[in-house]
């Protein structure tokens, strides 16, 4: 078997602008932050981002990213939404398919499949169809006759996660409470890397249903210890909610010349050199 490990830097060295990616987690819960940062450092942009958005979609759209975004929501949990991708928004930076949590789930799904869509009564009877007049319907061709909408695949060339744990094969392991859409996104992608907050030589005695990723849907492993700050990754580290409660009220330019200049290391030291001066 292969040794997939690489750096937050390579991963990101094989995205292109013009790609549609999908990003793992969940609002500001374990997010592959670091390799968003390092993402940041490159020149890749015009990006179509599917995502159960929270701080990856803020930070994108601030700068320029996104030219496309498909998402549910983008909230960072205690602050309800995004206060960045808002911005972005309100200046018309990006385009918005906005779908149902449930509809995203099946769109997901059909694109781990290989299907086109998957009928799914979400969104019937909702706005989400006024909002997004791209949806189409579709009627079962069985004697119910029901009408469902007809929810498209979503496909990705790339996707980013963030697990607990990894090996250099690039099967990956969950140890908080929610698996998120996590194994989705990598095999709904045609190449997904996993950044970790540890590398591992085995998972010998692990509970089997949290050995969420397997390799043959990975194409590269990251490890980043700390590489979802500063969304939580339970039951690792919570969310850094005074970083996050300034993050959200710092003007992103401000925030991104103290804290997104270098790389991942001088980020990490940027935000401890931060919370040394809060307790001075």
């Amino acid at each position: 078997m292969s040794d997939k490990t690489m750096t937050p830097e390579r991963a990101v060295g094989e995205l292109r602008s013009g790609m549609t990616i999908g990003i793992g987690g969940w609002g500001s819960r374990r997010k592959p932050m670091a390799l968003v940062r390092a993402l940041l450092r490159t020149d890749v942009t015009e990006l179509t981002v599917i995502s159960c958005g929270g701080p990856d979609i803020g930070l994108l759209a601030a700068a320029g990213r996104i030219r496309r975004l498909i998402a549910p929501f983008v909230t960072l949990d205690s602050v309800p939404l995004e206060p960045h991708y808002r911005a972005a928004r309100e200046r018309g930076g990006l385009a918005l398919t906005e779908i149902d949590e449930a509809m995203f789930l099946w769109g997901l799904r059909a694109a781990a499949n290989r299907l086109p869509f998957l009928p799914v009564r979400a969104g019937l009877g909702s706005d989400v169809m006024r909002v997004s007049p791209e949806l189409r319907t579709v009627v079962s061709p069985y004697e119910d006759g029901e009408e469902f909408v007809a929810v498209p695949a979503l496909r990705m060339d790339a996707a980013l996660v963030h697990l607990d744990r990894a090996d250099r094969h690039g099967n990956g392991q969950y140890l908080g409470p929610d698996p998120y859409f996590d194994d989705l996104f990598c095999a709904a992608a045609e190449r997904a890397y996993l950044s970790c907050e540890r590398l591992v030589d085995g998972f010998a005695g692990a509970v089997p249903q949290t050995l969420l990723i397997g390799r043959h849907s990975v194409t590269g492993v990251v490890e980043t210890p700390n590489g979802a700050h500063f969304t939580s990754c339970a039951p690792g580290h919570g969310r850094d909610e005074a970083f996050q409660r300034m993050y959200a009220t710092t003007p992103w330019d401000a925030f991104a010349e103290r804290f997104l200049q270098g790389d991942e290391k001088a980020y990490q030291a940027a935000v401890e050199s931060w919370h040394q001066e809060r307790t001075r």
